[in-house]
């Protein structure tokens, strides 16, 4: 396992342990961002998350959302925004979430650590970004 896996492999089990139901992204955010994570793309339907880190790059390939030919939704950002806000109240499931992003049309997201901000992509250029808060945790040993 490479440096950069396995610091990976550490901040996400910190952010876990630590993140409360609700409102936990920017726990997450903040022990990748101490661990050294820039950034974070997400391609949807595909699962595929490429971190972005001090160490290297990682991707990591999740279970896809779908397979074979389909229709990609149209982008809808007031759908999106009811997605994040349901995942943000700690009522839907992380796979909940992306399947909510992919039926609002968002094809892409990147997460960019040190803005604190989430960019949402639609396959027509179509972007919303939204800002979350900084948070204070104890840093990785």
């Amino acid at each position: 396992m490479s440096k950069a896996i396995d610091n990976l492999n550490q901040a996400q089990k910190l952010a876990m342990a630590i993140r409360p139901k609700v409102g936990g992204f920017p726990y997450l955010a903040e022990a990748l961002r101490l661990a050294g994570v820039t950034r974070n793309i997400w391609s949807l339907p595909s699962c595929q998350s490429l971190f972005l880190t001090e160490d290297g790059p990682v991707m990591i390939q999740g279970t896809p959302l779908a397979s074979g030919a389909m229709d990609v939704p149209p982008f809808n950002q007031d759908a999106l925004i009811v997605a994040l806000r349901i995942d943000q109240a700690g009522e839907s499931s992380f796979p909940e979430f992306l399947q909510a992003a992919w039926r609002a049309g968002v094809v892409r997201y990147d997460v960019d650590f040190a803005a604190r901000t989430v960019a949402y992509y639609g396959c027509n250029r179509e972007e919303y970004v939204e800002s979350y808060p900084a948070v204070e945790i104890d840093e990785p040993r």
